[in-house]
C-alpha cells in the first residue's frame, strides 16, 4: 500500500512524499515507473535525510541516448543540502561499517546480497540497523534504499552492452569486494573509478556470460572462492 502526499516546492517543481509500506524491488520499481515528469518523490525519510527520485522531462546532451520515459535521477537530501549520490557512497559506507564492526561482515554481505536479489531493505537491515557503527556516511537504511535504487536504475534505464549477466552484477561485485576485501579504501575507490571489473571471485560463478557459472550456489558462495 502506498500513501502519497503532494505539495509545492518553491515554484520550481511539485514534490510528492511517498510512504511505502512494502519496499521490495518490485514495489520500488513500480514507483519509478509511475514517476511523473519533473516531479521529485521522497521514497524514504529518516530524520533530516531523504532519498528522492526525479524524472526530468528534458535530457542533457550526455544522456541523449537514454529513454526519457525510463530515465530517472536519484537524489539525497540532508537538511538543506541536496545532491546526487553515486555508487561509491554505498561502497564506502559499507567499507567503513565493516572496519568498525568486522564481526558483522557476513551479515552485511548477506543483507546487501538479498537486496540485490529483490528483497525489502527494511526487512533485511532491521537487525543490523540496531547495531552501533563508529564510522559510516548515512543511516544504514538510507544506504540500503540507495543500493536498491542503483540496481533498479541499471536494470530499468541502462541498457548498454555488458560482460556481465545480469549487468548489475558488475556493481554488486564491487559492493561485495568493498565489504570483504582487506585492501585500503583509496585503492578500492581508484579501481572503481578506473572502471576496472570487480575481482572474479565475487562474480564469476553467478555471471551467466562466464563458462564457470553455476546454478547451485549457496548464500555467500564467494567467501569460499580463491
Amino acid at each position: 500500500m502506498i500513501i502519497s502526499f503532494t505539495f509545492k516546492f518553491c515554484l520550481a517543481y511539485i514534490a510528492k512524499i511517498i510512504i511505502i509500506v512494502t519496499m521490495d524491488k518490485k514495489s520500488m520499481l513500480q514507483i519509478v515507473k509511475d514517476l511523473d515528469f519533473d516531479f521529485r518523490n521522497t521514497v524514504y525519510k529518516e530524520g533530516e535525510t531523504e532519498v528522492q527520485i526525479f524524472r526530468p522531462s528534458l535530457l542533457s546532451k550526455r544522456f541523449q541516448d537514454y529513454d526519457v520515459k525510463k530515465n530517472f535521477q536519484i537524489w539525497l537530501k540532508e537538511g538543506k543540502r541536496e545532491f546526487r549520490p553515486n555508487h561509491l557512497r554505498v561502497m564506502i559506507d559499507l567499507n567503513l561499517r565493516m572496519r568498525s564492526n568486522p564481526e558483522l561482515k557476513k551479515q552485511l554481505l548477506l543483507a546487501f546480497d538479498n537486496i540485490f536479489y529483490g528483497k525489502d531493505p527494511e526487512i533485511e537491515l532491521k537487525e543490523l540497523a540496531r547495531r552501533k557503527f563508529e564510522h559510516y556516511l548515512n543511516p544504514l537504511m538510507v544506504i540500503g534504499i540507495l543500493h536498491q535504487l542503483f540496481i533498479i536504475e541499471q536494470e530499468y534505464a541502462y541498457h548498454k552492452e555488458s560482460n556481465f549477466e545480469p549487468p548489475t552484477l558488475f556493481y554488486q561485485g564491487w559492493v561485495r569486494e568493498f565489504i570483504d576485501n582487506p585492501k585500503e579504501i583509496d585503492n578500492l575507490c581508484m579501481s572503481v573509478c578506473s572502471r576496472q571489473p570487480p575481482i572474479a571471485k565475487y562474480v564469476n560463478l553467478e555471471n551467466k556470460k562466464c563458462k564457470k557459472r553455476r546454478k547451485d550456489l549457496k548464500p555467500l558462495w564467494y567467501l569460499n572462492e580463491e
